[in-house]
């Protein structure tokens, strides 16, 4: 493992890496309101243990990269996109196989139209290009988010215990909940984060959505990977990416919610393994 704050389009960007540099490169694009600690250590090693030399980072406003004042994100989402092309800059890295998770996957179907030179194939987990017609939201996590208003963001207690909640309401039925691992996990987002109340500033961030209207334009390979009981991005919206994307394949994870939960990691690794070879 190695650690680095890069600077990158005017911003510190944290990345951290695994496994040998000469190996294909696989960047891990996490999702809103969370830093790179949600691309579990152990996940990364066993990707890199399968020849891949991976790259986790902290998107804005997370983790240990650049923080804004809250409610004035001074960023859109194409800047996000092009940060992870600073990342593969930074590494000398002419070509990746890029995953990305919730907005993470949002990002990463920007960034293969954006950048369609720097993509060798996607993987999208738990995921959406949000087209007309698909179901939102369960109300359980609006209304869970509704509440998070009131949190003491300068209170680490209040803010880990806020987290470990919140990931109670997105698991699937099939694994249970280790609370304890959600919690060490959401510890240490806590004691390496700059601020962590900057992750609210996700929930506001705009950009030229025309992108996602665009979804079927994405030439490269893509794998889908979505659970059966996503309660922010319901199942239909793998069914539909995977119906979009011209060369594409969707892994079904049945009763998985909006999770990469450690039961499913060797079918999950295994998937991604596979795709990029």
């Amino acid at each position: 493992m190695s650690e680095q704050l890069l600077n990158i389009n005017g911003v510190k960007i944290c990345t951290e890496s695994f496994g040998d540099p000469a190996d294909p490169a696989l960047l891990l694009v996490m999702g809103a309101q969370a830093s790179m600690v949600w691309w579990e250590d152990e996940f990364c090693q066993r990707l890199a243990a399968a020849g891949r030399f991976v790259i986790r980072f902290d998107n804005r406003d997370v983790g240990r990269s650049t923080v804004y004042e809250l409610g004035k994100p001074g960023y859109k989402f194409e800047d996000m996109a092009d940060d992870a092309v600073g990342i593969l800059d930074a590494y000398s890295i002419k070509q990746a196989h890029i995953v990305g998770m919730s907005m993470g996957g949002m990002l990463t179907q920007i960034l293969a139209l954006r950048h369609r030179e720097r993509v060798l194939t996607v993987s999208l987990i738990a995921t959406s290009n949000f087209a007309e017609g698909l179901p939102p939201m369960e109300e359980k996590v609006a209304q869970f988010f509704a509440n998070s208003e009131v949190i003491d963001w300068s209170n680490d207690e209040a803010v880990i215990s806020f987290s470990v909640s919140k990931w109670r309401v997105l698991v699937g039925s099939k694994h249970p909940l280790d609370a304890d691992r959600v919690y060490q996990l959401a510890k240490q987002e806590v004691e390496r984060s700059s601020n962590m109340g900057s992750i609210n500033n996700h929930s506001v961030v705009t950009g030229d959505f025309s992108y996602l209207a665009r979804t079927a334009e994405i030439d490269v390979p893509a794998l889908i990977i979505h659970g059966t009981e996503d309660p922010i991005i319901p199942y239909e919206h793998g069914i539909s990416l995977a119906n979009t994307i011209p060369s594409s394949f969707l892994l079904t994870l049945e009763g998985s919610g909006h999770e990469i939960h450690h039961c499913e990691w060797d079918k999950i690794i295994d998937a991604i393994i596979n795709h990029t070879l």
